[in-house]
This record gives structure tokens, sequence and C-alpha cells, in this order.
């Protein structure tokens, strides 16, 4: 471990002197690159330095005990120094633990409202506000990309960016069938029904990985549709991207102006071609797939919200908590934090 460790710390300074070198600064592509290398391994190398700290700390303290008048005293020292070591040691265990590299990726979100009718378009806007406040709580920007409204409220589909540090290591076990049992507002006689709305998280792609061919894409110009009101854009503005070798299609409208709205649609396109890419990729690898908590497809039911008991469980590491008010409030860091726990525990021991 020591040994990674060192070649770990030699890499991150070679990349700080290099991210001062005239040549790299003025080329974007590779400053960019070396930029997301080295906020990749910082965290490893200063939890390093501190652990090489305690290290010579512990050395300090050992030799200490050869003075009698300083003997308790570094007893004392030596006990609480073997504490930290041994905390550092377990940290760096899980920073070692190979990152999937789009962590640090914004991402794209979309939720659906699945089978239910009525109640899973409310439900999906339900989610979407439970994340909207959760992103909120954590500094996280959204920019809604695309919108469907339902006819009795919530989304039939909304589209929408999430920037910030870290976003997709938080928000990536999001990914699949949601499900909420409750009784509807549009229940007249007060039965519980059991509703779901889809939610697919997506790393936003860079020039680094992947650029969608123009030549590739089908651009469709149409009239926006909706539920009426003042909202419904009457101009032909709306946009039907199509991406001609995987069959994907995307449907923009929210904007007013053409051009924005296939600039939001390119923006869906090219993180569903880099998603299903990498889907294909973990698929050839197996190992790796297989592994994931979960399968991230859409179909798969994640996560169950139980409104009459207040609950909700996660179905892949079995999960409950009690506290659904607090988690449709955007409170998900309980939920996030058990499933990184258990994606670490897996990759730890191999899974």
């Amino acid at each position: 471990m020591l040994e990674r460790l060192d070649l770990i710390e030699k890499r991150y300074q070679e990349i700080q002197k290099l991210l001062i070198d005239p040549s790299v600064i003025s080329n974007i592509n590779k400053s960019k690159e070396l930029s997301i290398e080295l906020s990749s391994i910082e965290d490893t190398v200063l939890c390093y330095q501190k652990y090489k700290s305690v290290l010579a700390d512990l050395e300090s303290a050992t030799e200490m005990l050869k003075d009698s008048e300083l003997h308790d005293f570094a007893l004392e020292e030596i006990n609480r120094l073997n504490e930290e070591k041994q905390k550092l040691e377990s940290e760096l265990e899980v920073l070692l633990i190979p990152k999937d590299k789009n962590d640090l990726k914004n991402v794209i979100m979309e939720i659906r409202g699945a089978a239910g009718g009525d109640e899973g378009n409310i439900f999906a806007g339900d989610l979407f506000r439970m994340y909207e406040k959760y992103c909120l709580k954590h500094g996280f920007q959204i920019e809604i990309l695309n919108a469907m409204e339902g006819t009795s409220g919530g989304y039939t589909l909304i589209e929408f960016m999430v920037k910030g540090k870290n976003v997709y290591s938080k928000l990536k076990y999001e990914s699949g069938s949601h499900r909420v049992q409750r009784v509807p507002v549009t229940e007249a006689n007060g039965r519980i029904q059991t509703s779901t709305a889809t939610v697919l998280v997506m790393p936003e792609p860079d020039s680094l990985d992947f650029q969608l061919n123009m030549d590739e894409i089908r651009i469709d110009i149409t009239r926006s549709s909706g539920c009426g009101g003042q909202g419904v854009n009457t101009t032909d503005s709306a946009v039907r991207l199509t991406h001609i070798p995987t069959g994907i299609v995307v449907y923009s409208q929210t904007e007013r102006s053409q051009i924005k709205n296939k600039e939001k649609g390119l923006k869906i396109l090219e993180a569903r071609v880099f998603d299903l890419k990498n889907r294909e990729r973990e698929e050839k690898l197996g190992n790796e797939r297989r592994s994931k908590i979960g399968t991230g497809d859409r179909s798969e039911k994640i996560r169950t919200y139980n409104y009459p008991q207040n609950r909700v469980t996660d179905h892949r590491i079995g999960f409950t908590t009690k506290q659904l008010d607090k988690v449709m409030d955007g409170d998900l860091d309980e939920i996030i934090e058990a499933l990184i726990t258990e994606d670490q525990k897996r990759k730890l021991a191999g899974v």
C-alpha cells in the first residue's frame, strides 16, 4: 500500500509542476485533463501526508520512552497516535479503491411518471422537488433542460442538469424505478395505491470523453405541446433530435427560442449516447457491472416510499428509515451514505 501511495504522491507533485509549465497552460485540453487528475488524487495525497506525519511523531514518542521523566507522557502519546494511525490506514484503504472516472462530473437527470397514470406523474414531480431540495442543501445548481407537465400536476417527463463538486459520486445510485404507496389526491375512496416514477442519472460528458458527430444527428423542428395555458409555445420552436446510429430520440421544448431548445436537446442527447457507451463498456468488463449496487437500469425497482408508515426502503441494500417526510424534504444524506458505504465494502472485498 505504501508503495502505491508513494507513486501517487510523486504523480501529484509532477502534475503540480506541469500545470505551471507554459506549454501546458497554452494547451486547454491538456491543462483540463491534468487538473481533473490532480483533483481525483488530492484527497489521497493529503491523507497520506498526514499519515506520514503521524508515523514520524510515533517514532519521536518511542524515543521519548527512554527518558524516565517523559515516559508516562510518551505512553499516552503513543496510544493516541496509534489510534490515529489505524484511523488513517482505514481512510487510505477506502481512498485507494479504484474510482469511477465519472465521479467528479456534473449529471443530467431524467424523471418520468410511469405506472399509476396521473399519480405516477404527480410522484415524478415530488421526486424532482426532493432532488431540488437536496441540491440546494449541498450547494449544487439545477438547470431544467426539458419538462412536460402532467394534466393533474407533476411531470410526465422532466430532464435537468445538476452542477457541483462530485455530483455524480452522490447521485449515481438514484437510477431506477421509485415506487410510492399512498392515497392519491385523485382517489375518491381513500384507497392506498402503488405508483411508480423512473429516474435516470447520466454523467455529463466533456470533450475529453466524447463528442457527438453532428452528421449522425437528424434535427426536426416541431410545435411545442403541453397542457394548455400561456406557458405553451405556439411557434415552431420545439426541436426533436435523433441519433441515427443508436436510435436515441430527444425532444426539447422549454424555450421559446429554437436555438436554445437545440442547445439543451444536444446536451441531453450527448449524455444519453455517452451513458449508453459506458453501459456497453461495463457489459464487456462484466465484473465491474456485477459489483455495482444495482444495475443502473431504469426498470430496476430500487426504492419504496410508503406514506402511511412514513417509511423509505432501499431494496438494493435492505436499508430502511422511518423519516420519509425528511427524505422528501431533501434529506437524502443517510440513504446516499449507506449506499456509498456498501459500495466501498463490496469493492474492498473484491466482490
